[in-house]
């Protein structure tokens, strides 16, 4: 599959619906953003009974949306199918771990409302991967250039 750049845009719960993540055609800043194209929205399948996404904080909502984001950007498929769910198994220990750093590391970070490229989430799960010495790396990652030792 060729690389395809896109943005993920979290929309905070309202009293009307719960969070919402849009995937959209990337675009440059806030005074670039006149047109914008959804692409589509991500749902987290459990919604009605768990509560949907949620970010801003450690905890399951940011799991979901973390599953939801990680499979959409890798190109892993399904959430439930790749073993990155939150809430369905069987579950791949490795994705699992992934999920859970970019819920404490990036999600858990944001505020209500926020846009997240593809390539910075390529970028982090890149780096988690050599990170952790893990060489059998998602398809998304497998084409990405070596990363340069600094210290050479």
């Amino acid at each position: 599959m060729a690389y395809e750049d896109r943005t993920y845009h979290g929309i905070p719960r309202t009293k009307e619906q719960t969070a919402r993540l849009l995937v959209e055609s990337p675009e440059d800043g806030p005074t670039q953003r006149l047109k914008l194209t959804v692409l589509r929205e991500l749902r987290a399948k459990d919604e009605a009974q768990l509560g949907g996404f949620g970010w801003g904080y450690n905890g399951s909502g940011t799991s979901r949306a973390a599953a939801a984001i990680l499979a959409d950007a890798l190109d892993l498929g399904d959430p439930i199918k790749a073993g990155i769910s939150f809430c369905e198994w069987p579950q791949d220990d490795i994705l699992i771990r992934l999920r859970e750093d970019f819920c404490i590391e990036v999600l858990s970070q944001f505020c209500d409302e926020w846009r997240l490229r593809r390539g910075v989430i390529v970028r982090w799960a890149h780096s988690w991967f050599i990170q952790h010495g893990i060489t059998e790396l998602p398809g998304a990652l497998r084409d990405l250039p070596p990363l340069e030792n600094i210290d050479a």
